[in-house]
């Protein structure tokens, strides 16, 4: 095992750790709602996919090749679980790494997309020691993109009705930052939330997932 997650990380308005066994009725109470799953792999979640998906994290490591490695964001001041977001170790090449989040509705437009994000990049960067972290979001998720170009990202790819999603064949964007970068843009500038109203929502998944209940491998 190359690295032991921490007790937890923090942000200015968030706390983000492991997902434990009573986050299920949170987790499924916005994982089960049509506009969330609108871009994920599954179209319904209920108590059963929760218990599966936090039982199959109790052990998990964020730095296991082949892996995703799942984590709740919780708003500091309330103690309220808003959200979850997955950090996926790539098999073939793990100084890399894939991220997603999902934020329950409730808790979007109020910057806690970006706030995470940053956060989920400083340990990836530094902790991590990671060279790029990069994510996949269907084109129509506008709020994703936005946010992706927000924190620097470069988009790398159009791949133009490339997946066969719900009925439909789906068109992603492909958004890549390197650690360089990232401490270029980042390093001198203090973290600080962003207030402008962001309506984030989840995006395409892979089928399947963890615990074949489905995971936020693509963000937002």
């Amino acid at each position: 095992m190359k690295h032991r997650f921490p007790d937890h990380l923090t942000s200015a308005r968030l706390l983000l750790r492991r997902l434990h066994r009573d986050d299920a009725a949170a987790l499924c109470a916005y994982r089960s709602l049509p506009e969330v799953a609108r871009y994920q792999s599954w179209d319904a979640f209920g108590p059963d996919d929760a218990a599966r998906l936090i039982e199959s994290q109790l052990t998990a490591e964020p730095d296991i090749p082949g892996t995703w490695f799942q984590l709740a964001i919780v708003e500091t001041a309330t103690g309220d679980f808003i959200g979850d977001c997955g950090l996926h170790c790539p098999k073939d090449n793990s100084r890399q790494m894939e991220i997603g989040i999902t934020l329950s509705p409730r808790h979007q437009s109020c910057g806690y997309a970006t706030e995470a994000v940053e956060c989920l990049l400083d340990y990836l960067f530094g902790s991590l020691d990671k060279h790029r972290v990069f994510a996949s979001t269907d084109v129509l998720n506008r709020p994703a993109t936005a946010l992706f170009r927000r924190l620097g990202f470069r988009q790398e790819a159009h791949l133009v009705e490339h997946l066969w999603f719900k009925g439909q064949w789906g068109s992603e964007y492909l958004f890549a930052l390197l650690k360089r970068e990232w401490e270029e843009r980042y390093s001198q500038k203090p973290a600080t939330p962003d207030p402008a109203p962001q309506q984030t929502a989840p995006a395409v998944s892979r089928p399947g997932g963890i615990g074949g209940v489905g995971h936020s491998a693509r963000l937002l």
